[in-house]
């Protein structure tokens, strides 16, 4: 790696910590709408917030902006809509539709869950993103194009169903942005360092139990990472994560992450680490 490009990929890293961190700091001072607005309840019926999702897209959106003065504004847009949608339905989705299969029964009952508007607009935007400059002919590249819109959705859904214990989401999210980091090309190296940048500043709220990332957060910092992968994998590599997040995303509608977590000694490690005792 030059150094030039060692020097791109961690002044983006740390851009998007400095905007992560005065984000979350001004949100917390003053949240839109009130404090009662953007509480929950986590695992263990203790009360956090929601504001880490907002400074995790704020974040994520410093990391796109060298890549959009550069002339690829893609992944600047897959922040934008992909945290708006997570924000709607953190602040008015209905929580009792679970999974894809969940959302899908409900469709079947005439109702249209929070959940599945956003499932559609993740898809629809990370088409546009990744589609962007490619030939719009040929079938095989039309292929290419749903293909990677299904990654990069799905790494979105993926992080999402990972964010049920404190620090599970940011960790999973900084696993995949480090290798990428590490051994991407510019774009995708750049924008991966900014990822683990805003993961680094908002795990220890999570992990202290005191704010999460929620919908807003995990699928922002998801998509990003999914895309970052679709940019920087060959057509081989590409097809072997897009079957991995499927068939995780498939037996997540059958089993539970945080059981098999628990059962799975070098997991649970991973997952305990930094979080408070039971």
């Amino acid at each position: 790696m030059s150094r030039g490009a060692h020097t791109r990929r961690l002044t983006c890293g740390l851009f998007a910590a400095a905007v992560t961190a005065v984000t979350v700091r001004a949100l917390s001072q003053q949240p839109p709408g009130g404090h009662r607005r953007w509480t929950r309840t986590n695992f263990r019926d203790a009360e956090v917030d929601l504001l880490a999702g907002p400074a995790a897209a704020a974040g994520a959106a410093a990391a796109t902006l060298p890549l959009a003065v550069r002339g690829r504004p893609g992944p600047l847009l897959l922040t934008v809509v992909t945290g708006s949608l997570g924000l709607y339905d953190d602040l008015a989705g209905q929580t009792h539709a679970r999974g894809l299969g969940g959302h899908l029964r409900a469709l079947r009952r005439g109702q249209v869950t929070t959940g599945l508007v956003k499932m559609v607009g993740l898809f629809g935007v990370a088409a546009v993103t990744v589609g962007a400059g490619r030939p719009r002919s040929a079938p095989v590249a039309l292929a290419g194009v749903v293909a990677d819109a299904a990654l990069v959705s799905g790494t979105a859904n993926l992080i999402n169903l990972l964010d049920l214990r404190p620090g599970r989401a940011l960790k999973a999210v900084t696993l995949l942005a480090v290798p990428v980091a590490t051994l991407g090309r510019d774009s995708s190296a750049e924008l991966a360092a900014g990822l683990v940048g805003t993961a680094a500043v908002l795990l220890p709220g999570d992990l202290g139990e005191r704010r999460m990332v929620g919908d807003c957060g995990a699928n922002t910092l998801g998509a990003l990472a999914g895309w970052a992968l679709a940019d920087r994998l060959g057509r081989t590599g590409r097809t072997v994560a897009l079957a991995v997040v499927v068939a995780l995303t498939l037996a997540s509608e059958r089993v539970s992450f945080s059981a098999v977590i628990d059962r799975t000694p070098s997991l649970h490690a991973i997952d305990m680490w930094g979080r408070q005792p039971a």
